[in-house]
């Protein structure tokens, strides 16, 4: 028997938020319709079709959360412009709701959060609609090695949207594959390395790695407090801004966002300026990937670079980081040591009916569950396991102030400093790893796609809090061209 699949209405398709707002606000659509159009978009290319497997989880009262917002719209209006707006989360994130928050573990799969976190308390407030929970790479893609991005026990393998045989990046995979597929409007992720960024360039997505220390980390199922952070993923510069702006802020649950107070603009969208490359100072820091990209990929970023000069940039080139050799051959103990301490303290105030309140704990639920939770084994795990979970070992203090001078003083602030630079442009992700280690935010933006269809992308990179100068950058990239394309299966 033929399965039913429930209609599915093409008008959501690389719909901005403001093309949404406008239907509604025309009366031509409702919050309650658009949800509607994204799960017969989950159902009919996530489980079915394609079987993308990006959206762990749907949120059941999405729908009547939309409804009762299109009543408010009505007597009240909107609440601004996220009112009414379907995000998808990072099954990371925890929401005080129906829906789990697992990490993608199985030892997490009865885990329901007691509270939202600080940043969906801001996207409740905004007038967001959490539609789901997004797949994800398992504990962040810090459970073990060779275990593909986008796989998680509870929740299976993600695919690419834009072909079953391409890497979909990690560990935000599920984020970055709903938003290039049209499944959600706007999608929040999570980075620690490369996190959001590489599914974003995969996805042909925007992605936005802010600043640590911009958004809350309370409330996220943590991998390492020095690098972790939030962030979102949107199909234009745009609308990535928009969710910037609304997950951003202090929060007197975590302590470092202290240090963005009086930095974060009201919106972030004041700082689209499509003639925003004019005049600017970009460095392009060769040195970082000269042998790590194909004929085609080189071809395709130096053209980017020739756009930008004819867009009126100023382009140092080449503008190399002084670390960028001795930062690459580090192997930073960091994570090893944080992530005990960081999950550890997560884990312990969960409910004690749950099987795990410790990664002790989860070691062991993996062992004696192995033929559902250890498809690639832990070892990763195990190692963090060995250490003291103080954060007092030597070799770890030593990595830490190390990941500091190389990412920071030697690194980005010397290449940028050297050479007057607003900021340096890498091709695909090839800077993620020296500026998650500074704590410095980054733009990956579609850059285009290869003979076979793999999609190509450019990332922006700057010091700390220099979001809107990046905002400005990617827009007006954005803005030379179409650089991206919706995945051919939906046509």
């Amino acid at each position: 028997m033929a399965k039913h699949v429930y209609p599915v209405e093409e008008w959501v398709e690389e719909a901005t938020v403001d093309n949404l707002q406008q239907a509604i606000e025309s009366g031509e659509r409702t919050a309650a319709e658009l949800v509607q159009a994204y799960m017969a978009r989950i159902a009919a290319y996530d489980k079915q079709g394609p079987a993308l497997n990006a959206v762990l989880e749907l949120n059941p009262d999405a729908l009547a959360i939309a409804e009762a917002l299109d009543v408010e719209r009505r007597l009240q209006g909107p609440r601004g412009p996220l009112h009414g707006i379907p995000v998808l989360l990072k099954d990371n994130i925890d929401t005080a709701d129906k829906m789990h928050t697992s990490a993608g573990s199985l030892a997490l799969e009865g885990h329901y959060a007691a509270s939202d976190a600080y940043l969906v308390k801001r996207l409740r407030a905004a007038g967001a609609v959490i539609l789901g929970k997004a797949n994800m790479t398992e504990w962040a893609n810090f459970m073990t090695q060779g275990m593909p991005g986008g796989y998680s026990s509870r929740g299976g393998q993600v695919l690419n949207a834009y072909g079953s045989k391409l890497a979909a990046g990690g560990s935000s995979t599920g984020s970055g594959v709903a938003v290039a597929a049209n499944l959600c409007a706007l999608a929040v992720g999570t980075e620690t390395s490369g996190s959001i960024l590489s599914p974003a360039a995969s996805s042909s997505v925007v992605g936005i790695k802010p600043t640590v220390g911009l958004i809350s980390r309370s409330g996220i199922i943590p991998l390492a407090h020095s690098q972790d952070t939030a962030g979102p993923l949107a199909r234009t510069v745009a609308d990535a801004a928009l969710l910037l702006g609304a997950i951003a802020g202090t929060d007197s649950a975590d302590s470092i966002t202290g240090a963005s107070l009086g930095r974060v603009p009201a919106d972030y969208r004041q700082f689209l300026d499509k003639d925003g490359l004019q005049g600017a100072r970009i460095g392009i820091p060769r040195a970082v990937y000269h042998d790590k990209l194909g004929e085609e990929e080189r071809r395709a970023f130096d053209a980017h670079v020739a756009a930008l000069r004819l867009a009126g940039a100023d382009v140092v080139d080449p503008a190399d980081i002084p670390s960028a050799q001795e930062f690459a051959s580090f192997h930073s103990s960091v994570f090893r040591y944080e992530f005990k301490a960081d999950v550890n303290a997560y884990l312990s105030k969960l409910a004690p009916h749950l099987p795990v309140h410790s990664l002790r704990e989860v070691i062991a639920f993996n062992a004696k569950y192995f033929e559902r939770t250890l498809k690639y084994g832990q070892v990763t795990l195990m190692r963090a396991e060995e250490t003291s979970g103080t954060l007092t070992e030597a070799e770890y203090v030593e990595d830490r102030l190390k990941d500091l001078r190389l990412s920071r003083a030697e690194g980005i602030d010397a290449a940028m400093a050297k050479h007057r630079l607003d900021a340096l442009l890498f091709p695909g992700t090839s800077g993620a790893g020296i500026a998650a280690a500074a704590g410095y935010p980054s733009i990956a933006v579609p850059g285009g796609y290869t003979a076979d269809g793999r999609p190509l992308a450019v990332t922006f990179t700057g010091q700390a809090y220099s979001e809107p100068v990046l905002i400005r950058l990617a827009y007006a990239f954005e803005q030379l061209g179409p650089q991206r394309r919706k995945p051919t299966w939906t046509r």
